[in-house]
């Protein structure tokens, strides 16, 4: 294995059939066989290592397993079939009745579902943090508190949270760290570099890139990952071979598209920093971003991701992203094309109004997920959209 990302994300892969194929093939079968009842029997009992079944493993999904935790720096890991299933896995198989989780308030909208309509049915409670009061976490943790779970960036807002922090207050308190490293993707920060013990990706975003196929990813130490990968198997929300083909093959360019969806994003933060027609820019490696000293202490760059909260409120903002033409309107990100989504209306629309403030989504914000395009281009589409909105 070497010490470089690139190098890892394009030669890790299968071992070669008889056919010597330059290219891992798709393993479409729902099933394995054995020799023998013997070998079936110690394959079980794994008293020997083998492919059983592939609700369990198969080849493409432990290709990309063992590609995402030489990028992230995990023990092992689990491929589901969505970001959401892995955010699931990632607490309910770790977590039982009388549990508490203590969580950043700002989390993508249905993570905050999951924590607050679906885990108090098996009575596994949840408390917000806000980060920008990280000194009161301490009067936050509960005697049967287990579990820290944060997201960074986070979606939408861009708040960042202090991995080193994060780490050290996990360890203080015997907690479970999970880290939603979505934004960042492991090319940008590996969290558990920094303590965390889980770390949970929608690979539906950057990974695969291109908007093709849904994908989640659950990492951490092997210890914790025993108890995930019992949930996971029994529970069966695996990712489909062809999925985890694609999602494997897409790791082989993760680094050179991460690159240009920053440098992209940057250039697009810096030149509409400052407009007239904005409230406010966001972006990690702003200098004028809250967090911008914790972004550049524990990312590679920036990310791919602004928001600017357009002056006008929603209803300018729905015409300004009527306006645009080749930007795309979907709540999807991390595609290759350039994606605007109005967070209040769409992705945290079940927020209340309070709730949405309190995680800085106003009703102005939008989430401008840049592209592979030519930044000029990007630059162009928006600045006219802007204009014609007025």
């Amino acid at each position: 294995m070497s010490k470089h990302f690139e190098t890892n994300s394009i030669r890790i892969t299968p071992s070669k059939s008889n056919q010597k194929e330059h290219s891992a093939p798709i393993y479409l079968t729902s099933s394995f066989t054995f020799e023998s009842a013997e070998e079936a029997r110690a394959t079980f009992s794994e008293e020997v290592q083998g492919n059983i079944y592939s609700r369990y493993a198969n080849p493409n999904s432990s290709d990309l397993i063992e590609k995402i935790c030489a990028a992230e720096g995990t023990e092992m890991g689990i491929a589901t079939a969505s970001g959401m299933a892995a955010m699931f896995g990632s607490i309910a198989s770790l977590l039982q009745q009388g549990d508490h989780v203590l969580a950043s308030r700002s989390l993508f909208g249905s993570t905050h579902q999951l924590l607050t309509r679906v885990f108090p049915k098996w009575g596994i409670t949840s408390t917000y943090g806000d980060i920008s009061d990280i000194d009161n976490w301490e009067k936050l943790i509960q005697p049967n508190t287990k579990m820290l779970f944060i997201e960074t960036p986070s979606n939408p807002g861009l708040e960042i949270i202090d991995l080193e922090w994060a780490g050290n207050f996990a360890k203080a308190h015997n907690l479970i760290l999970v880290v939603d490293n979505c934004f960042a993707t492991p090319y940008l920060q590996q969290p558990a570099k920094w303590g965390a013990h889980i770390v949970t990706h929608s690979a539906t975003k950057y990974i695969d890139g291109q908007g093709r196929v849904l994908g989640g990813l659950i990492l951490g130490t092997a210890e914790l990952m025993k108890e995930v990968q019992f949930f996971t198997r029994h529970t069966g929300p695996a990712i489909s071979p062809f999925n985890a083909w694609i999602l494997s093959k897409s790791m082989e360019t993760l680094g050179v598209r991460m690159d240009r969806h920053c440098e992209n994003a940057l250039k697009t933060a810096q030149y509409f920093e400052g407009s007239s027609e904005l409230e406010n820019v966001k972006y990690p490696f702003l200098k004028s971003h809250p967090q911008h000293h914790l972004a550049i202490k524990q990312m590679k760059h920036g990310g791919g991701i602004i928001t600017l909260t357009v002056k006008g409120g929603e209803e300018r903002a729905r015409k300004f992203i009527d306006h645009l033409q080749m930007i795309s309107i979907t709540a999807n990100l991390g595609d290759s094309r350039s994606i605007i989504t109005h967070p209040a209306s769409t992705t945290h629309s079940k927020l209340s109004v309070e709730e949405r403030a309190r995680v800085g989504i106003s009703d102005g914000l939008v989430r401008l997920s840049v592209g592979l395009e030519h930044v000029d281009d990007i630059i162009e589409d928006v600045e006219r959209a802007l204009h014609l909105s007025k």
